[in-house]
């Protein structure tokens, strides 16, 4: 069936959040016959759904729904698989060797009578949060002088540019002011209470609702274009055979993930957990239990969720969904001034909570995530005794101690 394309649906950060994606499968599946389907990125990891299943679900639902997807920093690696590759643009990711794009840079569509470009780009910050191992000889350039460039090479094949970001809503407002040839920009990465749709000069900055809870849309109109972000809701619209497969692979990892773990502490029963709070004391008892010197753990770590009286191994998965090891980083000489190098790691990575508070200085070691020592601290390591999820559900489980 020849699809006549009449506007452009668009997720971000979907992070495997797949407690409840029949509104999701069937709205997309449903619209997917008149309507351009995109994604902003991190459609991988964040849940237990992609570390019991590795990304085969994620990988499904693009691939039967979605024409075109930018790459994110979570799922990196899995947008070089040759059937999300074909559906990957980016206009600023390149071999750090050659300067080749990694990616396509765009995809062409033609939506309600214009032809329309669909590129994509990913934030400085974000790709600098890639576990390095991930991205190693790859490179992010300048977004802006990327666009410049593609714009100038493809102005005169296309009516209309749309760009997929994966920056951050406050970095997409200044990327229409720079970039003022965009027509549309769907955001993405930054999980803040920003959707829009909001205007600088000619240019619709929009985005839809975080963890496969909404969309976000526009639609050609008149000279312009119009947005809104919506909700996904329930309904009972038949999935293709395809889908339904992946609504069963999902009930089944359902049934594992509710597999109970222990009764949870008072202190984070029926709560949802701060989680600087929470890694405060998985940090504490983690300085003194294992004897380090330093404890540094990144806020991103953790993404607490509701709890109930009973810790089950989804509510874990979902509270520690990247699966930490726990290292020991030796620091050279130049990085013994540790509050120095906090201070420079909150830089590059986020809020950050340590143990003792302040840092010692002349310290030998840090107690870290693999991803931070893997990341930002070049040195030698030694894997410790736990993971992060371990040591996290020492703390929410009455009675256990690391």
């Amino acid at each position: 069936m020849t699809r006549q394309l009449q506007r452009i649906i668009a997720t971000t950060d979907v992070h495997s959040a797949f407690e409840d994606a029949m509104p999701l499968l069937t709205h997309l599946h449903t619209a997917r016959p008149d309507s351009l389907v995109v994604d902003c990125g991190d459609f991988f990891e964040g849940t237990g759904y992609y570390r019991l299943g590795h990304g085969r679900i994620e990988r499904r639902i693009l691939t039967s729904l979605y024409d075109v997807i930018a790459p994110g920093n979570h799922g990196w690696a899995h947008h070089f698989e040759p059937d999300l590759q074909r559906l990957t643009v980016c206009a600023n990711a390149v071999d750090d060797a050659s300067g080749d794009s990694l990616f396509r840079r765009l995809h062409l569509a033609d939506i309600g009578g214009r032809r329309v470009a669909v590129t994509g780009v990913i934030g400085l910050q974000a790709f600098n949060a890639i576990p390095h191992s991930q991205r190693v000889g790859h490179r992010a350039t300048d977004p802006v002088q990327a666009l410049r460039e593609l714009t100038l090479a493809h102005h005169h094949e296309v009516d209309a540019w749309v760009l997929l970001s994966h920056s951050g809503f406050d970095e997409d407002l200044k990327f229409a002011a720079a970039c003022p040839f965009l027509d549309v920009i769907f955001a993405g990465h930054c999980h803040s209470d920003q959707y829009g749709p909001v205007h600088v000069g000619d240019t619709l900055v929009l985005k839809g609702r975080e963890l496969a809870v909404g969309y976000a849309q526009a639609d050609p109109i008149g000279q312009g274009w119009a947005g809104r972000a919506d909700l996904f809701l329930p309904t009972w619209r038949k999935l293709s055979p395809e889908l339904t497969n992946v609504q069963r692979e999902i009930e089944e990892l359902s049934r594992q993930l509710a597999a109970p773990l222990g009764t949870i502490s008072e202190t984070y029963r029926y709560r949802h957990p701060d989680r600087r709070e929470l890694l405060t004391e998985v940090a504490t008892r983690l300085h003194t239990g294992l004897g380090a010197e330093a404890v540094v753990l990144n806020e991103t770590a953790l993404r607490p969720v509701q709890l109930g009286d009973t810790l089950t191994l989804g509510d874990l998965l979902a509270t520690e969904p990247f699966g930490n090891q726990l290292v020991h980083a030796h620091l050279p000489d130049r990085q013994r001034d540790v509050e120095g190098l906090r201070a420079r790691l909150a830089e590059q990575a986020g809020p950050l909570v340590t143990a003792p508070a302040p840092l010692p200085n002349g310290a030998h070691t840090v107690l870290t995530t693999d991803y931070l020592a893997d990341t930002f601290l070049p040195g030698r390591t030694q894997q410790a005794a736990l993971r992060l999820g371990q040591a996290v559900q020492h703390v929410l489980i009455e009675g256990e101690h690391p």
